[in-house]
């Protein structure tokens, strides 16, 4: 809604370069503040961060015969080292279950416990699976558009460098879980 207001304004010239400036930063802080909010409210729910709950969700939904570290990694978009932390924190909550291949004893498959299915089954979506499936419902030139426009500005904020998973998490929740 509000949005809408700037846009109409801007097409009759009645806001400054300033003003959009800051609506572009109060917006930035919305953006922060409900991934923050979700990712409070999700651990309250369910005892999990959003990265512990992701690396739940891809065991649990797994496709393949042996999940491993190296499969969950690729599967959450987050780095061997992170997903084998997480991993360490919920094997010793006893959420998770760490066992020795039989056909290879070298592999190290991960499962589930009865509280891990608890807890994922309890858990609402996380706050990136709503975002895609409202995104998926644009126009494609849209969503071109919309990430083009985003993409402008995490090069304004000079953060194209930083390196980030597609993960909505408030960012010490990932290297902390």
């Amino acid at each position: 809604m509000q949005a809408q207001r700037v846009s109409a304004a801007t097409r009759g010239g009645g806001v400054s370069a300033d003003q959009l400036g800051y609506a572009m930063l109060a917006s930035i802080r919305r953006i922060v503040r409900r991934v923050s909010e979700h990712s409070r409210a999700l651990s309250g729910e369910t005892g999990l961060t959003v990265p512990q709950l992701l690396v739940c969700k891809a065991i649990h939904e797994a496709s393949v015969d042996e999940v491993t570290l190296a499969w969950v990694s690729k599967e959450v978009q987050l780095s061997p080292s992170t997903v084998s932390g997480v991993l360490d924190r919920l094997e010793r909550s006893g959420v998770v279950c760490r066992v020795r291949s039989d056909r290879d004893r070298r592999r190290v498959l991960l499962t589930l416990t009865p509280e891990g299915v608890t807890r994922i089954n309890a858990a609402p979506p996380p706050l990136q699976e709503e975002f895609l499936e409202r995104f998926a419902t644009l126009e494609s030139a849209e969503q071109a558009r919309l990430l083009e426009a985003l993409e402008q500005v995490v090069d304004m904020m000079d953060a194209s460098e930083l390196e980030v998973s597609p993960v909505l998490a408030p960012a010490t929740s990932l290297s902390s879980s």
